[in-house]
């Protein structure tokens, strides 16, 4: 949770607002090209969005009456991978707010090596909040709007 400015270009998260978690790559994570294997870029990015959930204070209970923000599907992923992550290591992990819109979120990330602000890999998730009981979209809350509203990427001036 720092605000940092990059130089232009270095990474996608330079200038904005992130939650950045420190992930191993460990053995069993490796293709047989001796690179993380596409599919646990996915899984390290929802290990740093559950922290992002628990640093705001939703990641220990489900019940949709403490919290009915919490009630939301994934509508989307996408990833983009620039360079590959080799070996046994650490990579950093960032992520942030894009957009949120009436039902809809759009988080940001990128997987990073731990000692430059270089992406190793860029994506998405849109999330579509949904009512508990009819499970179609509804809006986010104006007290879930406020409480991520500083990881949202500002516009540039």
């Amino acid at each position: 949770m720092t605000l940092l400015r990059h130089p232009e270009g270095a990474s996608r998260s330079a200038g904005v607002r992130f939650h950045e978690n420190v992930h191993g790559v460990y053995f069993d994570d490796l293709d047989a090209y001796r690179i993380l294997h596409n599919a646990r870029y996915l899984l390290l990015f929802e290990r740093t969005i559950g922290s992002f959930w628990q640093r705001l204070g939703w990641g220990h209970s489900l019940e949709l009456d403490d919290n009915p923000d919490s009630m939301h599907y994934v509508r989307a992923n996408h990833i983009e991978y620039h360079r590959p992550v080799t070996g046994v290591t650490e990579v950093r992990v960032r992520v942030w707010i894009e957009k949120v819109g009436e039902t809809s979120l759009t988080f940001a990330f990128c997987v990073m090596p731990m000692d430059e602000d270089v992406d190793f890999a860029t994506g998405s998730r849109v999330l579509v909040r949904v009512d508990g009981e009819t499970k179609r979209p509804t809006r986010w809350s104006d007290s879930f709007r406020a409480k991520v509203g500083p990881w949202l990427r500002k516009p540039s001036p």
